[in-house]
């Protein structure tokens, strides 16, 4: 390979540098805004980026060039106006003006910025394409809530229902309806009857004895005694009792009685007990 002192003394780099000495070719603008280091190129730089976005701006304008090239137009376009930022710190580190500051902002003005997206602009036919037109829609204001006096104001006796009658409509359906319902729970129940009547064969019902708690079942009896008790009729049982039962009035009495002698023992001196049972042999009691 050669070296770069042979490739400066070719034919072709000695004619462009003797047209760069004559000022026939143009000198291409540095990839890197730190590697100018002069002030008034550094404002011809600024300025040609200005120039290009101005033509791009009103080519991106037209709606016809189709969406892939509108998108690169635009691309190309923020790709610019970074590189101008650029060249606009180097000339105020080189002394210059601050452009950022009390420069002209028309070209920015007229990029639009996504919302939540800070710094990519859309430009002319851009912000009409598929999915950046959604972007840009604002999405409607909510209604404002009412507050609670606010919703009171429209509570009135309607609210609640008491005048659902006043109208003359609801009473006479709800007559006519109740006296459906009626006539439907008159049928069924008669027809429960006749159902039950009929299942029953006309028989007649036999009434179920109310059970006698105080019946005392015989346990001394022999398994042969019971055994020819049940068999002596059809399902009918014996009780035999043979101790005195009392009767409820008895027990009732007993119970009042024995509460009564409770209270005395926990209430009663043995004087005043004593007194009493005196007067209960005076009497007879």
């Amino acid at each position: 390979m050669a070296r770069n002192a042979e490739k400066a003394m070719t034919a072709l780099a000695r004619f462009r540098q003797a047209q760069l000495e004559e000022g026939k070719v143009k000198e291409r603008r540095p990839f890197l805004a730190s590697e100018c280091s002069e002030l008034p190129k550094a404002e011809k730089w600024r300025r040609q980026i200005i120039s290009e976005i101005s033509k791009k701006v009103a080519q991106i304008q037209n709606a016809g060039l189709g969406e892939f090239k509108i998108r690169d137009l635009n691309d190309e376009i923020n790709k610019l106006l970074r590189e101008k930022g650029h060249w606009e710190v180097r000339i105020k580190e080189l002394g210059g003006p601050d452009y950022g500051r009390v420069g002209p902002k028309m070209l920015d003005h007229e990029g639009k910025e996504v919302p939540g997206n800070r710094g990519y602009k859309y430009f002319g036919a851009a912000k009409d394409l598929p999915g950046v037109r959604e972007l840009f829609e604002k999405e409607p204001v909510p209604p404002p809530r009412k507050t609670r006096a606010e919703l009171m104001k429209d509570i009135d006796a309607e609210y609640y229902g008491y005048r659902d009658e006043d109208d003359g409509v609801l009473v006479p359906l709800e007559q006519e309806y109740e006296k459906h319902a009626i006539t439907e729970a008159v049928e069924k129940w008669k027809a429960e009857k006749e159902a039950r009547l009929a299942g029953e064969g006309g028989g007649d019902k036999e009434e179920d004895e109310e059970e006698y708690i105080y019946a005392v079942q015989d346990e001394e009896h022999s398994d042969e005694e019971m055994k020819d008790a049940n068999e002596g009729g059809e399902g009918a049982q014996t009780f035999i009792a043979h101790v005195p039962v009392p009767s409820q009035k008895e027990i009732e009495e007993a119970l009042v009685r024995r509460k009564k002698m409770e209270l005395l023992q926990k209430y009663a001196s043995e004087t005043l007990m004593a007194q009493s049972e005196e007067a209960k042999t005076l009497l007879g009691l």
